[in-house]
């Protein structure tokens, strides 16, 4: 005989907030924030490393909440608050609005900048022109992203932050690519850089998020009196070969 169920019996207790699905929104949220405090110096590139890690591993607001436990809510904020927001409709910062993923300059420039969303491939082309890419407070849609380089008679300048590795294996004609020293967890943030350079080149920097436009200039200049010094060094030192060289034909 089959017996009624008891409605005393609880249930299965309702799931709390914290157990909720974390969407790719609210992950980029927390990575950009991350990007945020490694700039202000709050927590150290290993940290940050690690703690991105956990963000793309994270599924549950729960998981995504400890990465954030001791960094203020807000830049400058005076205490820390949660990082993360179990409420839907008191997102403080919407993700940035998708843009087109192609930037092409012929005879001109262009540049992104900002807060933008980075798509998994991005490619940048220029004719006789010149393109900025600043991923210092972009939101990187994946791990890893491409950026596909067309420079023809022109330059890509690209400004990445502390923290985010660049892999670049461009090919190069009459060109050249200088990349960023990097020595980061290989399992970093990851920009990585393809496509071909005829007559130009590329440049990558890594700098926080609050220099200045006069401190980039200096240190533009900076890098302009280094390698000036550095071909004038090498033609000395071929002058002295040659030179040598007579000595001993004589």
């Amino acid at each position: 005989m089959n017996l009624p169920e008891d409605p005393s019996t609880p249930g299965p207790a309702p799931a709390g907030p914290a157990s909720l699905r974390a969407s790719d929104a609210d992950r980029d949220r927390v990575a950009d924030r991350l990007r945020e405090a490694l700039a202000e110096g709050r927590i150290t590139a290993e940290e940050h490393a690690e703690r991105i890690d956990a963000v793309y591993r994270a599924r549950t607001y729960a998981e995504l909440e400890p990465v954030l436990h001791d960094l203020p809510a807000v830049p400058g904020a005076a205490a820390p608050a949660p990082a993360v927001s179990l409420r839907k409709e008191a997102e403080a910062a919407p993700p940035p609005p998708p843009q087109s993923s192609s930037l092409i300059a012929i005879f001109s420039g262009a540049e992104r900048k900002g807060r933008w969303l980075v798509e998994p491939h991005t490619s940048a082309t220029c004719v006789f022109g010149g393109i900025e890419l600043d991923f210092r407070r972009a939101v990187l849609s994946q791990r890893e992203v491409t950026v596909n380089i067309t420079a023809i008679f022109g330059g890509v300048e690209i400004t990445v932050p502390p923290g985010v590795r660049v892999v670049s294996s461009v090919a190069t004609v009459f060109g050249g690519v200088e990349p960023v020293e990097d020595e980061l967890d290989p399992d970093a943030p990851t920009i990585r850089l393809t496509g071909l350079v005829l007559f130009g080149g590329v440049s990558v920097r890594r700098r926080e998020a609050g220099a200045s436009r006069a401190a980039l200039r200096r240190e533009r200049r900076e890098e302009h009196r280094r390698r000036h010094e550095e071909r004038r060094e090498e033609r000395l030192a071929e002058r002295r070969r040659e030179r040598d060289e007579r000595r001993d034909a004589r």
